[in-house]
């Protein structure tokens, strides 16, 4: 339901009202028209990532593309890290973009299932990238790990998760703006409030009046 104006004028406002980053999602932003446009319009503005599952950059149109309008962070998310090539292939696109200008990133979805699964794919990702640059992102609703698993997967070590990992609080520098103009403080949560303005105001709004509640 965005266009890529909309995407624009909504951030620059947000921006200019003291945003420091923005982060385009999914479904998968490099199957959308505009999203190079995007990333050019706002990247001098603020730091811009992108999270994708990896599969379009395989495209060669797509990675010249990146190559000419790069954003400051790419995250691949991996939703199986008991499918081995799956993970083989996400290490070797993160590699690939190592060798940019590009600072790669990874989305690990932690299921409780699947705990020794993650523990291989995590040593894996250590052997390029820095432990700084994978989110351990616990699946909801279904099989959610503690933070116990999560811990488990590192050995102990330091390690980034979502900051609602010991404890449901509403976020105050966060918020999830969905495809359908709809906000709320987290991306799990029900009770988006619509956004009545593409503005920082609307979004304000629009957060005030969102009765937040455990996802």
């Amino acid at each position: 339901m965005w266009t890529p104006d909309e995407v624009i004028s909504f951030a620059t406002d947000c921006i200019t009202h003291g945003v420091k980053a923005v982060s385009l999602g999914g479904g998968e932003p490099f199957e959308y028209d505009g999203v190079f446009d995007i990333i050019d319009a706002l990247r001098p503005r603020a730091y811009i990532s992108v999270t994708s599952n990896g599969l379009p950059l395989f495209n060669h149109d797509v990675w010249q593309q990146l190559m000419l309008h790069a954003p400051d962070k790419i995250h691949i998310t991996i939703h199986n890290p008991d499918n081995a090539t799956e993970v083989n292939r996400v290490k070797a696109q993160v590699k690939q973009l190592a060798s940019t200008i590009i600072k790669p990133g990874v989305n690990l979805l932690i299921s409780s299932r699947k705990i020794e699964a993650c523990k291989q794919a995590y040593q894996l990702l250590r052997d390029i990238v820095h432990p700084d640059q994978i989110i351990l992102v616990p699946q909801r609703f279904l099989c959610t790990p503690s933070a116990n698993d999560l811990a488990s997967i590192t050995s102990g070590a330091p390690f980034q998760s979502p900051s609602c990992l010991l404890g449901c609080t509403r976020p105050t520098n966060f918020c999830s703006i969905s495809w359908d103009k709809r906000v709320n403080s987290c991306s799990f949560a029900g009770g988006k409030e619509p956004l009545e303005e593409l503005t920082y105001s609307g979004m304000m709004n629009a957060l005030q009046r969102v009765h937040f509640t455990h996802c």
